[in-house]
């Protein structure tokens, strides 16, 4: 059995590893930690666990981790994260970091973006971007992987073996909506049930951290540098994200791209290419991603879905732990 650590435990995105590693057949949880609630239960503050989880929240111990995890899963916020990452590190523990410090590959990108200083800048540049579908070979190898951002992998996933073709243009719009669990568990007040009841509000425009991300990441796989206008919008659902993405291209339609996309992505468990628009809730509570493009004048239309806390997140880090153990990627994911 794998021996599994959740560092950072009491948010949304550990809630759901924890979920999906307790009926993964080949991992178990060994350790549960937080700054906060130390002694506490884990069942007390995921009540949804009563019953599946018999640990206790504990504080992040490197050389504790070391003994008792094989693989640790970092739930912190950027910077903080970067700092637990390489004590762990140290332990030689393989980890998987759920936060955005180390998808970047400039420390002076993720300084503009995240404004702080990145606290281990030598390693970027040198860390496994988290996408197994198409990083596969190097998340095998790695001993830190950085876990996609959810938005990102909306848009990368769509993008990437198109602009790896050369059949699309490289300036696109990305429109993209999510779930209000994409701001985590801490209290908001534009989170609140009435400010975002009934409502939908775009935010982070032309600013957002995740576009930096986007442009990396596909310059790092198709080798074509970008311009990605990337908006987010906040919606009145728990879970999910539907982004719009517009590209254009010379002779390029939508049975083009659907042949690409089934081509590029034909050993990949999770990706799905379907002939009309797919919606949230055809993948709420899976790790799957459905996927359509729709001619629309000059413009072809791509659509994809996710739920951002399981393909999103925390089903990523479990397809990328079995990936670094040599699983097949279904194992614990449902498929």
């Amino acid at each position: 059995m794998i021996r599994v650590g959740v560092v950072g435990a009491t948010g949304y995105t550990a809630f759901e590893a924890i979920r999906l590693i307790n009926r993964h057949p080949q991992a178990t949880v060994t350790a549960v930690t937080s700054r906060k609630d130390v002694g506490t239960p884990i069942s007390d503050v995921h009540r949804a666990l009563t019953g599946q989880l018999d640990l206790s929240l504990s504080l992040a111990d490197p050389q504790q981790l070391g003994a008792d995890c094989d693989v640790v899963l970092c739930c912190l916020p950027h910077a903080a994260s970067a700092e637990t990452v390489r004590a762990l590190s140290e332990q030689d523990l393989r980890v998987i970091d759920l936060s955005a410090d180390f998808r970047l590959r400039s420390a002076a990108v993720y300084e503009r973006w995240y404004a702080t200083e990145h606290p281990w800048p030598e390693r970027l540049g040198e860390v496994a971007y988290g996408l197994p579908e198409l990083f596969a070979e190097e998340i095998a190898d790695a001993r830190l992987v950085a876990n996609p951002g959810c938005y990102p992998t909306s848009a990368i996933l769509p993008l990437a073996p198109l602009l790896k073709a050369g059949v699309i243009e490289t300036d696109i719009i990305v429109d993209s909506k999510s779930g209000v669990s994409g701001a985590g568990r801490t209290p908001k007040l534009a989170n609140l049930y009435c400010e975002a009841n009934e409502s939908i509000a775009a935010y982070s425009v032309g600013k957002h951290r995740h576009q930096p991300e986007v442009v990396d990441v596909l310059d790092r796989f198709a080798g074509v540098q970008t311009d990605v206008l990337f908006t987010p919008h906040l919606t009145p659902m728990d879970r999910g994200i539907l982004s719009t993405i517009y590209v254009q291209g010379r002779e390029l339609d939508a049975q083009r791209v659907k042949q690409l996309w089934q081509e590029a992505y034909a050993e990949a468990p999770f990706l799905h290419v379907v002939d009309s628009p797919p919606a949230t809730k055809h993948v709420s509570g899976t790790n799957h991603v459905h996927m359509t493009a729709i001619d629309a004048g000059k413009r072809v239309v791509l659509l994809s879905v996710l739920d951002n806390v399981v393909k999103g997140a925390s089903g990523a880090a479990v397809q990328n732990m079995n990936c670094m153990f040599g699983l097949d990627q279904t194992l614990g994911l449902g498929a």
